[in-house]
């Protein structure tokens, strides 16, 4: 089940309304009409402090299918592992639509990630979150092949997904 990432989220996107909304994901153009260049992790801005929920500013680049990690705040706990469990707060923006879909600084809910490498989420996270440590903030873009790909539980088809991720426990595996 890729999908667990979302299901706590999906009735309240359901019920606002942001299952269905936004544009198609077209890459996006400069003035000029001609596509615009591949997105690299400085394109995006995030702005907020660690524990809070971030602005995100979606560039006006073209989406790599390659996933970008970037660390926006190190941390000064322990690292997460393969195998171990990833307490987070984290917030998903929809690149296509610049919406955020979900956000568990907004609920007041961490979220376990259990059996990092493996667990039940989507590939972008369990290749993303590794080497995130504790008091730590990151920065995922997570392109439609190590996301959702063709869609469901309120995601567009070929979406790239825009995560921030708050570290704030490391449990070592049992």
């Amino acid at each position: 089940m890729r999908n667990v990432l979302l299901i706590a989220s999906l009735a309240l996107a359901a019920a606002t309304g942001l299952a269905g909304c936004g544009s198609s994901a077209q890459p996006s153009t400069a003035s000029s009409g001609a596509p615009a260049s591949p997105c690299k992790a400085d394109d995006f801005k995030v702005s907020g402090d660690f524990g809070k929920a971030p602005k995100v500013e979606i560039p006006a680049c073209k989406p790599t299918d390659e996933l970008i990690i970037k660390d926006l705040v190190q941390g000064t706990g322990a690292e997460v592992k393969a195998g171990t469990t990833a307490t987070v707060n984290y917030q998903l923006t929809t690149f296509s639509d610049k919406k955020v879909l979900d956000s568990s600084f907004e609920r007041g809910a961490p979220f376990d990630v259990e059996n990092v490498g493996q667990a039940q989420v989507i590939d972008g996270w369990n290749e993303g979150i590794v080497g995130l440590k504790e008091k730590g903030r990151r920065l995922l873009i997570v392109p439609p092949a190590k996301g959702y790909g063709k869609g469901g539980q309120g995601i567009k088809p070929n979406e790239t997904l825009v995560f921030v991720i708050d570290g704030v426990k490391v449990t070592p595996a049992a």
